[in-house]
């Protein structure tokens, strides 16, 4: 399989300039061991996915992290043998040398079981995320720096791609996970559906010890068919044949193995707290459509355009979420809905609270009635507001009034940084 370049190199080599330890964690399969071994190509490298390797750190915790010596040590998926991380502080505090271990998890290092030590000031954590799209085209995407420059926003109306809508639809099927991306849809299903198995047979167990995998699957699919909709838990939780107290437990499991993410509420008034229910991300847009039991034919027909809206906003959330790991710019991402209706589909806030906004549609045109929220939230923001974008499958920009603008969804990658 051809080894693709990441661009979460960069920040990965800045942490381990200065960290002695680097925690990468993701979910299965997005390439965490292949990306450990590019950042040190010459270090050890243990897996506790082998019983006999973790039998040994277990048996022996402090000769185990010993075996790096003076080269780097990359220990895989961690998670596996949670008594390794107080022999890892102990041998961080006796030489505090930068870059000394790697380590890689597919579950929050922090909820395993077992687990009383995170590490806290020893490490810095980077969440490795499958195959953004620039990636995929050897470009680097970052869209939110290219729009904070004013000569790129000036000629966002001018702006053209050759991504077709059929295009954006197979980009959606295919989702992000290196392997199974470029199998026929029969043989990427059957990936998908061998993926699920042993997730959450396996890694869930490492998380709690009572894991009943039908109620955890079946809530992964309702969250697929909700797909960037507001969460209503208790909705979820009856739908899925959940005990409604339960229901928070779950979702938590699925957070920790990478495979969902809430997309939380944002407030435009920096006084007041968050309020609101987050919007639901199921972290692969591939993963998201087969659970939801939709193919890329049913996609480009009419009867599906409902579907396909809410698994390409899916799909933008998680392209901006990789960007978000090595952009120029800090930002964190939100959604917003207010009392009185008002919807933004995807809101990127700047640490100095500057804010750019998304709508993400899948027409192939633009209409006024799709800039409506923008518009309002222009109005309430003013210059807080550096950009209000509408993202489509259209081929063309498009400016529809001073600071907002429509775009070809594949400027998320093509627009230069």
């Amino acid at each position: 399989m051809e080894i693709i370049a990441r661009h979460a190199e960069a920040p990965a080599r800045e942490a381990l300039n200065y960290s002695p330890v680097l925690i990468i964690e993701g979910a299965r399969q997005v390439g965490k061991s292949t990306f450990a071994s590019m950042l040190a190509p010459t270090a050890t490298r243990l897996s506790l996915d082998v019983p006999a390797i973790r039998d040994a750190a277990a048996s022996d915790p402090m000769g185990f992290v010993s075996h790096g010596g003076d080269d780097p040590l990359v220990i895989d998926e961690v998670q596996h043998a949670p008594e390794l991380m107080l022999a890892i502080k102990a041998s961080v505090d006796a030489d505090r040398r930068p870059g000394r271990f790697i380590l890689t998890g597919s579950a929050s290092l922090l909820r395993v079981r077992g687990l009383s030590d995170s590490l806290a000031g020893r490490a810095r954590r980077l969440t490795l995320y499958g195959l953004s799209q620039g990636e995929l085209r050897r470009r680097r995407d970052d869209i939110v720096t290219a729009l904070l420059d004013p000569t790129r926003r000036g000629a966002l109306a001018w702006f053209t791609s050759k991504v077709t809508r059929d295009d954006y639809v197979e980009a959606v099927i295919a989702g992000a996970y290196p392997e199974p991306r470029t199998f026929p849809q029969r043989v990427r299903n059957a990936w998908f559906d061998d993926y699920l198995t042993g997730v959450i047979g396996r890694d869930l167990s490492d998380l709690r010890r009572t894991v009943q995998p039908d109620r955890v699957h079946a809530l992964l699919r309702i969250l697929a068919t909700r797909q960037s909709e507001e969460l209503v838990k208790g909705r979820a939780a009856s739908d899925a044949g959940i005990p409604a107290t339960s229901v928070d437990g779950y979702l938590d499991l699925l957070r920790d193995v990478h495979l969902y993410q809430p997309i939380p509420p944002w407030t435009p008034n920096l006084t007041k707290r968050e309020t609101g229910r987050p919007k639901v991300l199921v972290n692969d847009s591939g993963l998201a459509a087969r659970l939801a039991g939709v193919t890329a034919s049913q996609l480009r027909g009419l009867l599906h355009q409902e579907v396909f809206g809410h698994l390409l906003e899916g799909f933008v959330a998680s392209e901006l979420l990789r960007q978000q790991g090595w952009s120029d710019t800090d930002y964190r991402l939100f959604h917003y809905r207010d009392r009185n209706g008002l919807e933004i589909d995807l809101v990127a806030e700047l640490d100095d609270g500057r804010v750019i906004a998304f709508e993400v549609k899948s027409a192939s045109s633009y209409l006024g009635r799709q800039f409506a929220g923008l518009r309002s939230l222009q109005e309430r923001l003013g210059d807080r507001l550096v950009a209000g974008i509408v993202l489509t499958t259209a081929a063309e920009g498009y400016r529809y009034a001073p600071g907002l603008w429509g775009l070809p969804l594949a400027a998320l990658w093509e627009l230069p940084s």
